[in-house]
Order: structure tokens, then sequence, then C-alpha cells
């Protein structure tokens, strides 16, 4: 039986196999592997397209939410504006529908100008530098091949990508550690370029090529130098993600690492050469000539097959892949044996420890003396199964639930967030302890405001982000909820938030331009005050986050300031003009109305919890699209439809979405080990059951909505009633399927069978309601076609 292979979320795509530097240190050119010699210089467009195809077709077979690809070399940028503009756009139109794209280039910098970050401003391309200190630093290696220094070219690309109208390119620096280097002088020059994030790279080697050691380093000097930066790194409140110090802080709490060279996560990561031929990870070019070829390509072979690949097997096989000695060993579980290509030797292969292993328990062992235990300050209530009784579990069951069992999910969901947030914080080395501190003393003194702050859906987004290793979420979040709360509070409370990209971002409030760097926020009894780091000072936000009021005093927020707000699947929509803001407002009030007067079982539920409306971009054609963020409950995303019964169905579908979510955080419904597919009767495409569950559930909201509209029209002509009776027709059929097949699928708990006879209980006095023939056979026909998604489709 042939194994399931892992899938890959990470592409190393090369265009360029040479390069402008000739950096003594490049595992490209300077150590084992001499491939290079044989690949085209520049990669063609034929195969980019085949790459893209190749990519694409292996996101939509393993259904992955976003892949990440980087442009890399050589040098990237010697492939020329015209080559990256069609790698971006093939890369991009290939992905299928629901799959994001995080497209990201490394260089060396040196090509880099104001006509390339225009370009990669256009085309959504992040940016990351090489750049290994101060010059000293960086002319150890970094050099042409005439012995020039690199540097000054290199710092002016920093530059570049530090300017205001290119901040959301840059990605960070990416420095190899070399111990002659005084480390403390690395970190001020790396540190005073202010990157939202720095990769402190060992040096490739392995046990036939080792490592340098100086005399009288010590038995750890790779171990002895990342504790020197990790000192000052803590000591200056991390004002940059390091990932290798947020992995071993992950590691140690079980959490996953965000690198290969730490953790025992199994690798996903692939690369494509200049000639489309598949290769293992580029760190074993180190090891010995050929290491990492496949004997595979993108002509003849899918994602699928490299998979199954002995070599990246052995990489994704976790501690049954380690050797005897690091399986024993007590750090095990955050070193994981440290990169796979610093493990091998010529006659034991890479079944050893690593070459660096005594620098990494150093490391290790050390970081672990640092981080005290902690216990969660945050207080609350805890998550319970029994936050809901059995009316409000057969209101839910059934697709409604009153204003009474929606708050009643509204406050587990804030236990949760706070739970979440304490994990994050935790889990990512207790940066900004006094901001935690500052919002764990509030939470006792002035707890409406630190509720109201929590509540904000994107609160939450921000923990379940960092759980997950996102670090392009940084600490300052957790620092800009406490300033928050404090504002709230107005106690006179300070609080510390960095600033960058030139706006200071205060969650619930709005936000305030303000310069970058470390900014004090005191919340006063009358308002604020935020004194930014040239000393200027602000007492009023730029940009204050806008509600609606709706019919029976019920607000909600339009979020189109709060940088995480793009959670959701599809791209947010910039700041509102005035105009929009105005179309808004009308519509938003328009389908209030219609939700109470057409929904009035599911009104009563938006009404409790839908708290934010955030504005979307419209899809390809202008279609309609919507979304429900999973981590930020109370918030739905809509682009704003042409008229407004379209966008009551969508609030009333979405919000489907998040009163499930919100169950599912207490509860199984399903057998979550079941990795089996289904089929959704309005989707081509077979789903997880979660997926299939959810889409049932929202479509109970899309049922009545279009039977309470044909009901408005019945016996009345025309195109609008003919549409109704037809739609409902259509949805009316294709959720009671749906509820059959949930049923049917031999997976769901017992209380997932209540909800199913629930949702039957629903829909089947729609499907006794008489329609025309005409509808029927209307409903069929879309049915057959399967490739044309009716309106909201999940």
């Amino acid at each position: 039986m042939t194994p399931t292979p892992r899938p890959f979320s990470q592409f190393v795509v090369k265009v360029h196999s040479r390069c402008d530097l000739a950096c003594d240190h490049c595992y490209v050119y300077e150590h084992a592997d001499t491939s290079w010699r044989r690949r085209p210089k520049v990669i063609d467009e034929e195969v980019l397209n085949i790459i893209a195809e190749r990519i694409s077709e292996h996101a939509a077979a393993h259904r992955l939410p976003v892949v990440r690809v980087v442009l890399h070399g050589g040098e990237p940028l010697l492939a020329g504006p015209d080559r990256l503009r069609h790698a971006a756009e093939a890369l991009r139109a290939a992905l299928p529908p629901g799959c994001a794209l995080d497209l990201r280039i490394h260089t060396n910098g040196v090509q880099l100008s104001d006509a390339y970050c225009e370009l990669f401003a256009e085309l959504g391309v992040k940016v990351g530098i090489s750049l290994d200190g101060d010059r000293v630093a960086n002319d150890r290696h970094r050099r042409f091949a005439d012995g020039r220094s690199s540097h000054p070219m290199v710092l002016r690309a920093v530059e570049l990508l530090r300017r205001p109208e290119y901040r959301h390119l840059f990605a960070g620096l990416l420095c190899t550690i070399d111990i002659e280097n005084d480390p403390v002088a690395v970190y001020r020059a790396l540190v005073e370029l202010e990157p939202p994030a720095v990769d402190f790279l060992l040096p490739h080697a392995t046990w036939e090529e080792p490592p340098k050691r100086t005399p009288g380093g010590g038995e750890a000097p790779y171990g002895d130098w990342l504790l020197a930066v990790h000192a000052r790194w803590e000591a200056d409140g991390r004002p940059f993600a390091v990932r290798t110090f947020e992995s071993v802080h992950r590691t140690l709490h079980g959490l996953s690492s965000l690198t290969e060279s730490l953790g025992l996560e199994p690798s996903d990561l692939v690369v494509l050469e200049t000639d489309g031929s598949f290769e293992q990870a580029d760190s074993l070019k180190t090891a010995y000539d050929g290491a990492p070829e496949t004997g595979l390509d993108v002509f003849s072979h899918s994602l699928d097959q490299v998979a199954l690949h002995p070599g990246v097997v052995a990489r994704q096989s976790g501690l049954a892949g380690l050797s005897a000695t690091c399986r024993a060993c007590p750090v095990v579980r955050s070193c994981g044996g440290g990169l796979y290509a610093h493990r091998y030797r010529a006659d034991t292969g890479f079944d050893n420890p690593s070459v660096y292993c005594g620098d990494l328990m150093k490391l290790i062992t050390e970081l672990t003396d640092r981080t005290e235990p902690v216990v969660p300050a945050q207080s609350g209530e805890p998550v319970l199964p029994d936050a809901l009784d059995e009316r409000q579990l057969d209101q839910l069951a059934r697709g409604y639930g009153d204003e009474e069992t929606v708050r009643a999910l509204s406050r587990s969901q804030l236990s949760l967030t706070r739970a979440m947030l304490a994990a994050a914080w935790d889990a990512s080395g207790r940066g900004r302890a006094e901001a935690w501190g500052l919002l764990s003393e509030l939470d006792g003194a002035a707890p409406a405001a630190v509720d109201a702050v929590l509540a904000h859906p994107y609160a939450r987004a921000w923990a379940a982000r960092r759980l997950a290793g996102d670090l392009s979420v940084g600490l300052g979040e957790l620092a800009a909820l406490a300033a928050a709360a404090a504002v709230r509070a107005g106690r006179g409370d300070k609080v510390a938030v960095p600033v960058r990209g030139g706006w200071l971002h205060l969650p619930t409030l709005g936000r305030i331009a303000v310069p970058d760097g470390e900014t004090v926020v005191t919340g006063l009894a009358d308002g604020f005050e935020v004194r930014a780091s040239d000393g200027s000072v602000f007492t009023a936000l730029d940009q204050p986050l806008r509600r609606v009021r709706l019919a029976g005093g019920w607000t909600v927020a339009l979020e189109d300031v709060d940088p995480l707000r793009d959670s959701h699947d599809h791209a947010c929509a910039e700041r509102l003009s005035d105009g929009e803001l105005l179309g808004w407002t009308g519509a938003l009030r328009e389908s209030w109305e219609l939700l109470g007067r057409d929904l009035p079982r599911y009104a009563e539920g938006i009404r409790a919890g839908l708290a934010t409306v955030t504005p979307l971009r419209p899809g390809p054609q202008g279609r309609d699209v919507s979304s429900a963020a999973r981590q930020a409950y109370g918030a739905v995303g809509i682009a704003r439809p042409a008229t407004a019964p379209t966008l009551a169905l969508l609030l009333a579908h979405e919000f489907q979405h998040v009163k499930l979510g919100a169950v599912l955080d207490l509860f199984d419904l399903y057998d979550r080990a079941d990795d089996r597919l289904y089929f959704a009767p309005w989707r081509p495409d077979p789903r997880p059951l979660e997926g299939l569950l959810q889409g049932t559930y929202a479509h109970l909201a899309v049922t009545e909505y279009w039977g309470t509209r044909s009901a408005a029209y019945d016996g009345l002509p025309g195109e609008a009633a003919d549409r109704a009776r037809a739609q409902f027709a259509l949805w009316r059929r294709y959720t009671a399927e749906a509820v059959e097949r949930l049923a049917e699928s031999g997976t769901l708990t017992a209380l997932g069978r209540r909800f199913a006879d629930g949702m039957r209980e629903s829909v089947s006095p729609w499907l006794a309601v008489p329609l025309p023939a005409e509808a029927e056979r209307g409903a069929e026909r879309a049915r057959r076609e399967r490739g044309q998604l009716p309106l909201a489709g999940a």
C-alpha cells in the first residue's frame, strides 16, 4: 500500500543560478555540491508556468489554505523584472480558490532599486535581505569577486525597504553567524535598521567539514554567541522576531518549531531549480556533491511523488528518524537533532547528532533556565462544556440561537480568548512583560475595559496566529491591546507600544499616524496621550473605528483599520472613504430591516453576537465575496454587494459559520481523526467533514431566506419572483441532501447526530412547500452544472 505523502507548503523557486557576489561561505558555490554549473542561468517562462501548475494541483489536492513561495538563487534579482513579474503572476493565477499565496524573494540586496520595489509592491512580494552585521562583520565573507565591499549597497537596499511606501515589503534580515564577529556589535548594527525579523543562521558544516572553532573559544562558541545576542534582544524588549529564539521558547512549551533547524516537525519544503528539477533542502549541498538531488522534475512528476522520495521521507520522520544519541537526549524535542545537513558524516550518512550538538545543547538549556514557569495572570471563566444548557443546544442544533444563547457563546469565546492570549504570551517567551502585567492588573481593576478590548474579534486572531507560529504578528500587538485597555480604563496607566509602518493601532478605538519607534501610550480620564519616539505628542485618533447604529439601538463596527483583519480568506478593503462609509451605512440599515422581517429567528442571534463587519475587496469581475474567520468570533468579512437583500443573505450566511465555530470550540460534533473527504452538493470538490458540516449549517439560513422571499412573491409573476422560487428550490434540496450525508457519514458524535437531527427538523418543513414545476426544473439544471457555484456557496 502506497503511503500517504505529507504535503509541501513551502517552495523555493530558483529563478537564477548565478550570483553577483562571491561570498566564501556560500553553500551553493563554495561547498561540496557542483550542480549549479549544469543549470540554466535563468529560469525559462515555460518552466515557471509548469511549476505554477504543479504547486496549484498540490494545493488543490491537499486543500492547502496558503502556500509560501520564495524566489531564490543564486541572486534572484539577476533574473530581471520581466521574469520576476512572470513568476509572480503565473503563481498567483494558478492557485485554486481559497488558497492564498505568501510570495517572497530573498536577495543580497545589491541590485535592489526603486523600480524593483515598485514592482514588488504591485505584485505583493515581500523582500528578505542577507546581511551579516556591521561593515567589518559583513565584509568578512560577503564581498564581490574583486574583493570590494558589498556593505554600502546592502545598506542602501535596506534603507529603501524602510521607506514608508515600501516598509510593508520588508520581510527581514538573514545573518550568518561568524564567531570571530562580536555578537553584540552585530546585534546593534542590525537593530539600528529596525527589521521586522532577523534569522541568525549557523554556518553550514558537517562532521566531514566541521565549523570554525577559535582557540580559547570554549566548548560551545556558537551557543555562546547566540546567547549573547539573546541577552541583548531580551534587554531591548525583543525589537524584532528571531525564529531561533522563538522556536526554542515554543518547543519548551510543547508547541511547534518555526524553523527546520529545530524541533521535530516534519519538513514541508521543496526546492525547484532553474531547469525544473525537484531538489531537497538547499542546505544539503554542503554534505556531498549531488546530495539534494531527487531525480524528479516538474515535467514528469507530481509533488506527491516528490514527497515519497526516501530523502524527503527521512526529513519528515521526526523522532524516529534521529540517531540513537539524539533520541536519548533530554532536549531532543527542542533541538530535533539540528538541521538535517549538519548531521552528515561520510561513513554513517545522516545517522548522527548535529555537528553543532554542543552548541545547541548549551543554547537550549540556558534558555530553559531563563524561562521561568508562568501561571497565566488573566482571570475569567474557564471554557466549560456546560456553558450551554439543553434548551440552548437544541436551538443551535436547529440552526438558530436566541439572544441569551448567543450571549452564552460569546462568554465562552471571551474565556477562550483569554486562555489563548496567555498561552501565546507564554509560548513567546513572555516578552513585553510590562504590557502583560498592565493587562493583568486592569483585568482586576477595570474588567469592563479589558473585556471590551479582548472581545474584539481580532484580539483572538493575534493569539491564534502567534500559537500557529506566524511571526509576522509580533508582541507589539499584545502591547497595543494593553494600551487600548488602558485608554478605556482612563486611570493614567502607561505602556510602551512599538510602531512600524507609521501607524499606531489601538484595537477597538482606531489608529494614529505616528513616527516609527517605541511610543508610550497613557490612558487619561478624558482621552489619551501618545508620546512618540521623537518626542512629539498626539492626543487624537487620525482614523477612528467607525460604528453604524441600526434600528433598535444595535451598533456594528465597520473595521477598516485593524492590521489583523487580514485573517479572512479574501483581501480586505482599505480605509473607507466618506462616500463608501455612507454606502455601507445605508446598506447595513436596510439589510438589518430585511433580516428582522424575513429571518427573525436568525436576526436575534445576529444582533447579540455580530459586533464587527470587515469590508472586503470584491472578487474577480466584481463577484460577491464573504468570509467568517475561524479565529475571529463576532466578525464577518463582506465585499458590499449591489443590493441590501444580498447583504442580508451574506450576513445571515456568514454568522452561521461564526456560531458553529463557537460550538465546535466547546464540543466535538464529529470524530476529528476522520480524514476522509465528502462531497457537498453545492461544490465540485470534496471537503473534510467539518467543511461539509459548516456549509450545511450556513445553508439552513440560506434556505430559510429564499423560502421567505419566495413566500413574499407567492402568486406573483416577474423575474424577481421566478429567481426567488428557483433559488429556494435549489437550496432546500442542497441543504436536505447535505444533512443526510452528514448523518450517514458514521463519524458524528452523539451530539453531532443531535445537530443533524435538528438541521433535518429545520429544513423538512421547507421541503413540503409546493413550488411551480419550472422552479424545480431550474434547481435540477443547476445541480447538473456543478461548476457554477450558486449565490453564497460555502
